[in-house]
C-alpha cells in the first residue's frame, strides 16, 4: 500500500506535495483512471478471443480507453485540477454519447452512465466544473432523445439488450460505489486536517504566553486560553461571561468596552491598556496602582468575521490578544521619575545661579568697596573709627561668604557620602541652651520672642555634638527669620522613647502646600525667588536634613501659610554609625556656627 502511494506521490504536480487535501484530490483523480484505463487495456485480449475480430467502433472504443492515462499525465504535469476534471467529464460524456448511438439511444446501457459524469466532476470541488458537467450529461441526454425521435439510431439485438442492461447497471453501480468512496475519503481528509489544524492552534493557544480571547462587543468572554490562569491566577472557567470585565479596574472598564465595541464596529485593529485584578499578591514596583493585586495589560482586538464576504453586523464577535505589560508599565514610570528628577536638577541649578548671584555679589561688592576706602583713607580723611567700622564690615561679608561656601561644601559632602559623624556622649539640654542663648540677642532685635522648654532631666545622648549644634542653630535661626515681630518661636526638647524629639515651631509667615513638600531641597526656598525678603541660599534645611540622617533620624514639617511652621526632629539616645562609613576624617564635619548667618554672627561678637 505504502509502495503504491508512494508511486502515486511521485507522479503529482509539485504544487500538490505541499498541501495535503490537494495532495488527496489529485491522488482521487488520477488512481481510478490509471486503474481502469489499464484494466480496459488488459481486457481487450480476451474480448477479442472471445467476440473475434473487432470492429472499428469497437477498436475505437477501447482506444478512447485511453484517454484517462492522457487526462492523468496532464494533471501530473500542469497541476490544474478544475481542467483535468473538465476534460475528463468532456471525454466521458463523448465516450458515453458514442456506446449510446450504438447500442439503442436512451434504452441503451450507456445511457445510465451519464448519470455518472455530474457526480465524478463533484469530487473537483468546483461548482464550474459540476455545471460544465452537468451541462454536457442533459445535452448528451437531449440528443439521444431527438436522433430517438427521427428514428435514427441502429435497433440493438434483443438477445444482447438484457445482457448488456445488466452490465450497465452492474458496472454503474460499482463505479458509483467507487465515486462515494472516493467522496468519503476527501471528505475524511478535510475533517482530519481540521483536526490537525484545531489542534495545531489551540497548541499554540495553550503555550502562548499571551492570552487569546473572543469577545462579544459588550465586553462578555466566549473562549479564553490557558495562558489566562498564569497571568491572572484563575480558571479560565472563572473568566467566562463577564468574569474578565468584573476584574477589570473600575477606572479603566470605559476604555475597555469602547476598544471591544469599535473593533466589533469596524474594520481596524484597537489597542487599549488597562488595569485587571489578579489573584493572589504580586508586589508592583513603583507604585503602578492603588493595590499590588493590579496588573498592567495591553489588549489589541480586531474584529472576527465567519466569512471573508460578510458585513459588518451589530452581533460580530471580537477576538482579542492580551499581554503583561505590568514591567514596561513600571520602566515608563521609572523614566518619568528620572525625567522629573532631570527637570528639578536642571531647576535647582536655575535656583543656585540665581541664588549664588546675589548671596556671592552682594559680601563681594561690600568687601572690595570698604577695603577701596580704607586703601584711600588719606584722600577721603578718615579717622579710625570709622576706618575700624569698615574693617568690621568687611569681616562680616567675610564671614558671610565663608558661611555659604561652607554651606555647599557640607551639602555636596553629604550627597556623595564623605561627611563623617563621630559620636560621643554629650547633654542635648546643655547644646540647646547654649545654642539659643547665641540666637536670642538676634530674637530680642526683631521683637520675637524667644521661649525655651527642655526639662532638666533629660539624659545624656550619644551623638555628634556639632552636628546636633548645627541642626539646632540652622531650625532656630530660620524660625526667627520668618517670623514678623511681635511673634513667638518655640523650642522644645523631650525624651520619647529611645528617641530625643526636637521641635522648634514658629508663628511666622508659614509654607504653602505645594512648596512644603519640596522644602530641604538643595538651594530650594520658599516663595518667588525675585520676590524674597530674607537672605539665604536654601541650603539650612537640606543640611539639617542631611545631619538628621546621618544620625538615623526623622525630620517632619507642618505649616500653615500666616500661621507659622512647625519643624520635628527625631534622634536616637544611643547612634551607632554604620561599618562603612569614615571616622578618621573627623575634621570634615564643620563648626554649626558656620552654617548660622552672618547677623547671627556679627551678634554674637556684639554679645561677646
Amino acid at each position: 500500500m505504502n509502495i503504491t502511494r508512494d508511486c502515486l506521490d511521485a507522479l503529482l504536480h509539485p504544487s500538490a506535495r505541499q498541501d495535503v487535501l490537494t495532495r488527496a484530490h489529485h491522488r482521487a483523480f488520477i488512481a481510478p483512471r490509471l486503474l481502469g484505463s489499464l484494466a480496459a487495456l488488459g481486457a481487450f485480449p480476451l474480448y477479442i478471443t472471445m467476440r473475434g475480430a473487432p470492429t472499428a467502433a469497437e477498436v475505437a472504443a477501447f482506444a478512447w480507453l485511453i484517454t484517462p492515462i492522457l487526462l492523468s499525465w496532464f494533471l501530473s504535469r500542469t497541476g490544474r485540477c478544475e481542467a483535468a476534471y473538465a476534460l475528463s467529464s468532456l471525454a466521458s460524456a463523448g465516450l458515453m454519447l458514442t456506446v449510446a448511438v450504438s447500442t439503442g439511444g436512451l434504452e441503451s446501457f450507456a445511457a445510465i452512465w451519464l448519470v455518472m459524469i455530474p457526480l465524478e466532476a463533484a469530487l473537483s470541488g468546483s461548482r464550474r466544473v459540476v455545471a460544465f458537467a452537468s451541462g454536457l450529461a442533459l445535452a448528451c441526454a437531449a440528443l439521444l432523445i431527438v436522433l430517438g425521435q427521427f428514428a435514427l439510431l441502429p435497433v440493438p439485438d434483443p438477445t444482447l439488450r438484457s445482457l448488456c442492461m445488466a452490465f450497465g447497471v452492474i458496472s454503474g453501480a460499482l463505479y458509483a460505489a467507487g465515486l462515494a468512496f472516493s467522496a468519503v475519503s476527501l471528505a475524511r481528509t478535510g475533517v482530519s486536517l481540521l483536526h490537525v489544524e484545531e489542534d495545531r492552534y489551540r497548541l499554540l493557544a495553550r503555550n502562548m504566553s499571551d492570552v487569546i480571547s473572543r469577545h462579544h462587543r459588550n465586553g462578555s468572554v466566549q473562549f479564553i486560553s490557558p495562558a489566562a490562569e498564569a497571568m491572572l491566577g484563575s480558571p479560565t472557567s472563572r473568566l467566562l461571561g463577564h468574569g474578565l470585565f468584573e476584574r477589570v479596574h473600575v477606572a479603566d472598564r470605559p476604555a475597555y468596552l469602547t476598544a471591544l465595541s469599535n473593533a466589533a464596529c469596524g474594520d481596524d485593529e484597537h489597542s487599549v491598556e488597562f488595569r485587571v485584578r489578579r489573584d493572589g499578591s504580586r508586589g508592583i514596583e513603583g507604585g503602578l496602582s492603588n493595590s499590588i493585586d493590579f496588573i498592567w495589560v495591553e489588549m489589541r482586538c480586531r474584529p472576527l468575521r465567519r466569512t471573508s464576504n460578510a458585513t459588518t453586523s451589530p452581533e460580530a464577535g471580537v477576538v482579542a490578544v492580551m499581554r503583561d505589560v505590568t514591567d514596561r508599565k513600571a520602566q515608563e514610570q521609572a523614566l518619568d521619575l528620572a525625567r522629573t528628577a532631570a527637570e528639578q536638577a536642571d531647576a535647582s541649578k536655575s535656583r543656585f545661579l540665581a541664588t549664588m548671584s546675589h548671596e556671592l555679589r552682594t559680601p563681594l561688592n561690600a568687601i572690595i568697596g570698604f577695603s577701596e576706602m580704607i586703601v584711600q583713607e588719606d584722600a577721603l580723611m578718615l579717622n579710625a573709627v570709622r576706618r575700624k567700622e569698615y574693617a568690621q564690615l568687611i569681616n562680616d561679608s567675610g564671614q558671610h561668604l565663608l558661611a555659604v561656601v561652607n554651606g555647599i561644601l557640607d551639602m555636596s559632602k553629604m550627597e556623595s557620602g564623605g561627611f563623617a559623624i563621630s559620636p560621643e556622649p554629650f547633654m542635648p539640654r546643655a547644646t540647646l541652651l547654649n545654642c539659643c542663648n547665641l540666637l536670642a540677642l538676634k530674637a530680642r532685635e526683631n521683637g520675637i520672642d524667644l521661649v525655651i522648654r527642655a526639662n532638666e532631666d533629660l539624659p545624656c545622648m550619644t551623638g555628634d555634638p556639632r552636628a546636633f549644634k548645627q541642626i539646632v542653630l540652622n531650625l532656630v535661626s530660620n524660625a526667627i527669620k520668618f517670623t514678623e515681630r511681635g511673634g513667638a518661636v518655640t523650642v522644645s526638647a523631650v525624651l520619647e522613647g529611645p528617641r530625643i524629639v526636637l521641635r522648634v515651631g514658629d508663628t511666622g509667615v508659614g509654607i504653602a502646600a505645594d512648596d512644603l513638600k519640596r522644602v530641604g531641597d538643595p538651594f530650594f526656598q520658599a516663595g518667588k525667588t525675585y520676590r524674597r525678603r530674607h537672605e539665604g541660599t536654601g541650603l539650612g534645611l537640606s543640611i539639617v536634613k542631611g545631619l538628621v540622617e546621618l544620625h538615623a533620624g526623622e525630620m517632619t514639617m507642618h505649616s500653615k501659610v500666616n500661621e507659622g511652621t512647625t519643624v520635628t526632629v527625631a534622634l536616637p539616645l544611643a547612634f551607632t554609625p554604620p561599618m562603612h562609613q569614615p571616622s578618621s576624617n573627623i575634621a570634615t564635619l564643620k563648626p554649626a556656627v558656620r552654617s548660622v548667618s552672618p547677623d547671627q554672627v556679627h551678634q554674637v561678637k556684639k554679645s561677646a
